[in-house]
């Protein structure tokens, strides 16, 4: 639902709503809050609230001492795991320099906000969709978590060998609480393993929906006992974890959709976006299982790290893992498909240009490509840049 700044004020007051929660990411996709009194939220949409750039992790090279957060209104969602009396809300805020109030560029939900915008003026409209593998863990008898998963099923397996029927069932009916539209879920190949799939919807939405997804399923596993593990690979010898992205792509004003173009453009800067879609080491020994192509090339059947649908609307990209920012994620695909389309690229033969080439083996390898990247250094802001690559961890 969309919110004005007066229909969020009169929610508070009629919901009983005591504290808000300002919600942001840093550069790596980690989400940051504070949480304030409900009284205080129309001061800071009028003035936002201040913190401090070198505390987050990528903005230590903004050039700024501070940062504003500014709530959005229609960005408003209720937390309904927290108390119905003295009710918590989540806003997510655009993080702005201090000094003019302005959107700080390194901000990734504001690159995203660009990408958008550089679609439509291609008159694209893309809508973007996920399937998020995860693991869930028993805990230890001191809450934290162990190294045993929940179950021992396998692909698609029912009760009772499947444990984790009820916790996502739980998310699901959660999400809708929270507005948003899951899809589909099923026990993965793995012990333990699960997956939770969502509709397609507006790139911002969805981005947003992929930081609170996390969020939530944690709330609802420590509920019931359990630990949610989003890495790309937490048990040795046993499946990955990815986050499948779907971009249905359509037209401003009904024209071709140039989707066989797009798509070349993602197959083209996929080595040296790797870094942002497989940000950390055990991102690799996901890639380098053995389960997982590594081959850069599209397949419609999804064997490969790309593959546009049957009736030709829709690209799904296979290789990124839940270690990625979405909104950097969603938005490098974007603009590079873009840059696809406005050099007239060709599926075909981007795909015989790159019939040898593998993604990078290794994070220091991925590092390399982005380094020497003019597509990167054009699309992104240099702290961003310096974020990833400097990266030691």
């Amino acid at each position: 639902m969309h919110y004005t700044k007066e229909e969020v004020l009169q929610y508070i007051q009629e919901e009983d709503v005591k504290f808000v929660r300002l919600a942001f990411s840093d550069a790596f996709g980690r989400p940051k809050n504070v949480a304030v009194m409900a009284s205080e939220l129309p001061h800071v949409m009028e003035a936002g609230y201040m913190v401090r750039a070198a505390e987050i992790p990528g903005f230590e090279d903004s050039g700024n001492a501070r940062l504003l957060l500014i709530p959005e209104p229609d960005t408003l969602t209720p937390l309904p795991w927290r108390p119905s009396h003295g009710r918590v809300i989540r806003m997510l805020c655009q993080v702005c320099r201090e000094q003019d109030a302005a959107p700080y560029e390194a901000d990734c939900r504001f690159l995203l906000k660009q990408a958008v915008q550089h679609a439509k003026e291609l008159g694209i409209l893309c809508n973007i969709g996920a399937d998020f593998e995860f693991y869930l863990f028993l805990n230890d008898t001191d809450g934290n978590p162990s190294p045993k998963p929940q179950d021992s099923a396998g692909y698609m397996d029912v009760a009772p060998l499947d444990r984790g029927e009820n916790l996502r069932r739980d998310v699901c009916l959660t999400m809708e609480e929270m507005g948003m539209m899951p899809l589909s879920s099923h026990h993965e190949a793995g012990p333990g393993q699960n997956e939770i799939d969502f509709q397609c919807s507006d790139p911002l939405r969805a981005a947003d929906n992929a930081l609170t997804f996390r969020y939530a399923v944690s709330a609802v596993a420590a509920q019931n006992g359990l630990s949610a593990d989003f890495s790309p690979k937490p048990l040795d010898g046993k499946p990955g974890s990815g986050l499948h992205i779907h971009l249905l792509l359509s037209s401003v004003q009904n024209a071709p959709i140039p989707i066989d173009a797009f798509a070349a453009g993602i197959l083209g800067h996929m080595r040296e976006c790797t870094v942002f879609f497989n940000p950390i080491p055990d991102s690799f020994r996901r890639l380098n299982d053995g389960h997982h192509r590594r081959h850069i090339s599209a397949a419609p059947d999804g064997a490969s790290i790309l593959s546009v649908s049957r009736d030709n609307s829709c690209i799904s990209v296979f290789s990124p893992d839940c270690e990625a920012n979405p909104y950097l994620a969603y938005a490098l695909l974007m603009e590079a498909g873009l840059d696809g389309v406005r050099k007239g690229r060709s599926l075909h033969s981007s795909a015989l240009d790159n019939r040898l080439a593998l993604l990078p083996a290794s994070r220091s390898e991925a590092m390399e490509e982005a380094e020497n990247s003019s597509f990167l250094r054009a699309c992104l802001p240099r702290p961003i840049l310096r974020a990833y690559l400097d990266r030691t961890v």
